[in-house]
């Protein structure tokens, strides 16, 4: 299914990075939903993880997208929420292939190391990509059952 609600989220080193990803959200014509920051001032990523995950987990909307400097913390505080599977990704490819073979419905960017064309490109891909199915099918679920293990 394509998503048509897209949640995104950054702290302050991925506030910029961010608005240019919202650029990419509306020219490919899905909704965003902007769960902050919204300025360069200091902020602590679990919060805007933990909205943007809490938002696809809950079904507000079909998929996020988070960013902070390295987007190692963000992404660990997006997956601390029960029922997402969010991938820190590095290339189109990465992005691709978290969709494909792991269902993710959170995708994670580095601000500081990933550039602007490239992390539209990994969005692009990772809101038109599908997931596979099949053997993969299996694996996730048992990525659920350790997340209901909790």
């Amino acid at each position: 299914m394509k998503p048509k609600r897209i949640a995104i989220g950054s702290d302050h080193a991925g506030f910029e990075a961010k608005e240019q990803a919202k650029r990419e959200i509306e020219h490919l014509g899905l909704e965003i939903e902007d769960k902050g920051t919204n300025s360069l001032q200091s902020v602590d990523y679990p919060d805007f993880g933990a909205a943007v995950g809490q938002a696809v987990a809950n079904g507000e909307v079909d998929r996020g997208v988070v960013i902070c400097g390295s987007g190692i913390g963000i992404s660990i505080a997006a997956n601390k929420v029960h029922g997402v599977r969010a991938a820190l990704c590095w290339n189109e490819e990465t992005a691709r292939l978290a969709r494909q073979h792991n269902d993710a419905n959170v995708l994670c960017i580095g601000a500081r190391f990933i550039p602007a064309d490239e992390a539209a490109r990994m969005i692009r891909v990772f809101m038109e990509t599908e997931f596979d199915g099949g053997r993969h099918a299996e694996r996730i679920e048992k990525l659920t059952k350790l997340d209901e293990a909790r």
